[in-house]
């Protein structure tokens, strides 16, 4: 794995366009065969549409790409083989919550989904609901899988000007810090109380990280990169 590079940015470029994937058309039927493999392992995964970038260009303090929208089971099998075409990358907005006292919040993925027991920020690969006058609305996905995933509202936080762009192999996390007046343990039984709510919540466990010392496995190298990055200021 190559060693994490963060851009910090102010301003994302990413339009959306028309694109046909020549790794999802050449390896349609094997593509298939593995998300039915996948599906039969867990039950509730959807091959519904996605979007994904290829073309990224740091400037300054712009991050711009041109994104596509392909089906989720050629995003996984792409994923899941170890991203075989470079020339595309897993492009996806994090929330980086932060509570008063200093806690990074983090969410422990259920069993149900496609990243199941990895722990990382709220998140989602972008999808064409995240569509804003024809680019990828990447601080609208934020806010929403916030809300989906911890029940926390746009109000509920202050998000930062800026966004660290983490770049590691195949992927780039925007990550952008959010600021709430609220404790780490209070916000932990806050979140843990709207995720006992829900008949199928994404997160199986929330986490708290305060220092290098609550990093684990299941915490994905972008996740930790930002962390660092974080923790020693």
């Amino acid at each position: 794995m190559t060693s994490p590079v963060i851009h910090r940015v102010t301003a994302l470029d990413l339009p959306v366009r028309p694109f046909a994937w020549p790794f999802a058309q050449a390896r349609r039927a094997e593509i298939e065969v593995h998300f039915a493999e996948r599906q039969r392992e867990r039950p509730k995964l959807w091959n519904g549409r996605v979007l994904i970038g290829r073309n990224p260009e740091f400037s300054e303090s712009r991050f711009s790409a041109d994104y596509f929208e392909v089906d989720f089971a050629s995003f996984l099998a792409w994923r899941d083989w170890g991203f075989p075409d470079r020339g595309v990358f897993n492009g996806f907005g994090m929330g980086a919550v932060r509570s008063s006292d200093g806690a990074f919040v983090l969410g422990e993925m259920a069993q149900h989904t496609a990243n199941a027991g990895r722990i990382y920020f709220p998140s989602g690969t972008p999808d064409p609901d995240d569509v804003r006058d024809g680019a990828v609305d990447v601080a609208g996905s934020v806010v929403r899988e916030i809300f989906e995933e911890t029940g926390l509202a746009r109000q509920d936080y202050t998000a930062e000007p800026h966004w660290d762009c983490v770049v590691v192999g195949a992927a780039i996390a925007m990550i952008r810090l959010l600021n709430l007046d609220m404790g780490g343990e209070a916000l932990r039984a806050r979140i843990n109380a709207n995720l006992a709510r829900q008949h199928h919540p994404e997160l199986s466990a929330v986490h708290l990280v305060r220092s290098r010392a609550d990093f684990t496995a299941a915490m994905p190298r972008f996740v930790t990169a930002f962390l660092e990055a974080r923790l020693s200021t």
